[in-house]
């Protein structure tokens, strides 16, 4: 017996906002179904739902909730929830489902989905996957598994459509209506040559709309890209998005074609790579999630929260170098948060421009001089407004002209080496082979702090005492 702060009813959750209000009183009624152990109801609710949706209210309910609506849910259970689970919950997940349902629930999943499912389980997980697939099914995926971790072997999937070179429209449709084993979803027929090496992309509209004595040679596709099986996976998806790609055969060292990747994995590692240059700029580590545990959380922010206590520390040795001019001066206390925050900001700004055109390729060695020039620039220009600005802050404030030339003249000088830094260190980073998303941002700090002090407090000495 359910106590009544623990039940859950259809009309436990409302909301002023309809499209919100709409998705909570779904979960109260799935929610209540589980506390009724109606499976009937719970899987008439679940049923018009798309898999996304239902791995999103996993990841929502507690784990007591989510245990009790897997097992109840049964064999109902559809394989693709697990691809689009968080990596946490998709453990547990796995761990609460009956062996037979899960057997079931990988066999319909496409090689590519279960090298994904399987690449960030424990082995004894891995192994009761593995056990259940079919044979053929069972070689392809661990010989996917042995290709390098985030490479295009592992994105790839092994369901592949081709065709000989030599053959045409009719023979391709004959083909394709007699086969037992096409993908569920495909884009393109790609032409092989005797030794199985890719020569060409035919688009399933294309074969549509030819005669069937048209040759598929003559219909062969302009965006052709073959991609090496050990290509790292984040250069495969800035290729499907440089080259508008929808689909690519993927080759090993004799480049005999071993598999495809299509648009949709290629954007969700776009995808992923832009959620961890953010995370990694705010320094919360690449695979936070709301989904992980405090102990966890606070294991991948206590580094970056130690490298900025340092970098603190360091900025306040600049400024412990100036104590008796603070002393004699207290406006000086007063004021140089301002330069520092003002710099901190401005470098801020060109920081997160540099690492965002590193990822896509857009800052090259070509154009970096033309990008520096033109951020210190900006730094040069938005310097001089603040500083007309703060200058007629620090004159009216505390009725000194020489104040306000001070803090005037450290303004500019902190936001042009703001916007240089803001470039320069994420790309000697990567020269260095460190992330500059991950490490840039400390840096960056550290410098604009450092300049932002020493440049107000070493001309407020020298101007003022």
């Amino acid at each position: 017996m359910l106590d009544e702060t623990e039940a859950h009813t259809p009309e436990a959750e409302t909301d002023d906002d309809d499209a919100y209000a709409l998705d909570r009183k779904a979960v109260a009624q799935i929610l209540y179904a589980v506390d009724i152990d109606d499976r009937d109801k719970l899987v008439e609710l679940l049923e018009p739902l798309h898999q996304a949706d239902i791995a999103d209210m996993l990841e929502q309910i507690n784990a007591f909730d989510r245990m009790r609506l897997i097992k109840l849910y049964g064999k109902e259970f559809d394989g693709e929830i697990l691809t689009e689970l968080d990596e946490s919950i998709r453990e547990e997940v796995i761990r609460i489902l009956n062996p037979e349902v899960l057997a079931d629930a990988v066999r319909e999943l496409d090689s590519d989905d279960v090298v994904d499912l399987l690449e960030d389980l424990d082995d004894p997980q891995k192994e009761a996957i593995l056990e259940v697939l079919e044979d053929s099914d069972r070689v392809a995926v661990q010989q996917s598994l042995t290709y390098p971790e985030f490479s295009a072997g592992r994105l790839m999937q092994r369901e592949v459509v081709m065709a000989p070179e030599h053959w045409n429209v009719g023979e391709a449709i004959d083909y394709m209506r007699n086969s037992d084993d096409l993908p569920e979803q495909f884009y393109h027929i790609i032409l092989v040559d005797p030794k199985l090496r890719p020569v060409g992309n035919v688009a399933l509209g294309k074969v549509m709309a030819a005669r069937r004595e048209v040759m598929l040679q003559s219909l062969i596709s302009e965006t052709f890209h073959v991609i090496p099986v050990t290509r790292y996976e984040g250069e495969v998806a800035y290729a499907f998005n440089q080259y508008h790609l929808i689909s690519a055969p993927v080759v090993d060292e004799n480049e005999r074609l071993v598999g495809v990747i299509t648009i949709d994995d290629a954007m969700a590692v776009l995808d992923e790579e832009h959620e961890e240059d953010i995370l990694r700029l705010a320094g919360v580590g690449e695979e936070s999630s709301l989904s992980d545990n405090f102990i966890d959380t606070t294991k991948r922010r206590f580094p970056w929260l130690a490298v900025n206590l340092v970098t603190a520390v360091l900025a306040s040795g600049v400024i412990a170098q100036f104590e008796a001019a603070i002393a004699q001066v207290v406006a000086l206390a007063v004021l140089m948060p301002i330069v520092a925050s003002m710099g901190g900001n401005a470098g801020t700004q060109s920081l997160t421009v540099a690492v965002r055109a590193l990822a896509t390729k857009d800052l090259t060695t070509s154009n970096l001089w033309r990008v520096i020039r033109r951020e210190v620039m900006v730094g040069l220009v938005n310097g001089v407004i603040f500083a007309v600005v703060m200058g007629i802050v620090g004159i009216v404030w505390f009725a000194s002209p020489a104040l306000g030339g001070v803090i005037a003249a450290a303004m500019v000088i902190n936001l042009v080496v703001a916007g240089l830094a803001g470039i320069v260190i994420p790309v000697v980073l990567e020269k260095a082979g460190v992330d500059p998303a991950l490490a840039s941002g400390a840096f960056v700090t550290t410098v604009t702090d450092v300049v932002g002090f020493f440049a107000f407090l070493g001309l407020a000495v020298v101007v003022l005492l």
